[in-house]
């Protein structure tokens, strides 16, 4: 098939016990595990009814402003998927909204990240069904191509290959690859465990160790503490 004009089947998926392992962790734990170099780049807004989801990354790559390759992407990708889109990051023209969307939810898919807009955003917050997008308008789409599906793309900054481990919630999304995803998400789960206790502390005024501030701040050279 022409490159532009291409779509192929995710052969692979993360497994679903990983996906719904990493809905119960917030994105942000995740994230600090992989270093911080996994988060998409700050701006994607939760649209959708559900403020959290995880799912195995369906790939779309679309021109700006065309919604030709994600309406068949809403076609044939598959119940628990979440629908990530290189939207070209072009907030002028929404590539979807809520008959779209609609239907997507009725399919069972987890979710839709955009790397563009979206529209109907008040009826977007009544669908069981998590939507991040980078902004809003009520310009409508074109629906002539290009586009692909099941290739590689660019998203929010990151690179997302079919069938990698994609979280978001209120604070954004996380890339997880496929290979890794395991260990992430063990790890997260054990960094989330951390955060509990040190938030149980604060909460119940218990002693907590903070020399290592003041250490820090002396290893650089800052005096005056």
């Amino acid at each position: 098939m022409p490159v532009g004009f291409r779509i192929r089947s995710v052969t692979e998926r993360v497994d679903p016990a990983l996906c719904a392992r990493a809905a119960a962790l917030p994105a942000a734990n995740i994230g600090d595990v992989m270093h911080r170099m996994q988060t998409m780049r700050g701006g994607f807004r939760a649209y959708g009814g559900r403020r959290a989801a995880a799912g195995p990354a369906f790939t779309v790559r679309a021109r700006a402003g065309d919604n030709l390759m994600l309406h068949r992407a809403i076609d044939i990708a598959a119940p628990g998927d979440v629908i990530v889109v290189d939207g070209g990051h072009d907030l002028a023209i929404a590539q979807t909204g809520e008959l779209m969307l609609g239907r997507v939810a009725k399919r069972g898919i987890a979710a839709v990240v955009i790397d563009g807009a979206v529209r109907d955003v008040a009826a977007l917050a009544t669908l069981d069904i998590g939507v991040w997008a980078c902004g809003a308008t009520p310009s409508g789409p074109y629906k002539e191509g290009p586009g692909e599906i099941g290739y590689p793309i660019a998203c929010g900054g990151q690179v997302v290959m079919p069938g990698d481990l994609i979280m978001a919630d209120e604070d954004g999304v996380v890339v997880v690859p496929l290979a890794d995803a395991a260990a992430v998400i063990a790890a997260a789960e054990a960094h989330h465990a951390k955060e509990i206790e040190a938030q149980r502390a604060i909460d119940t005024g218990a002693a907590t160790d903070r020399s290592w501030v003041l250490k820090t701040l002396e290893a650089k050279g800052c005096a005056g503490g």
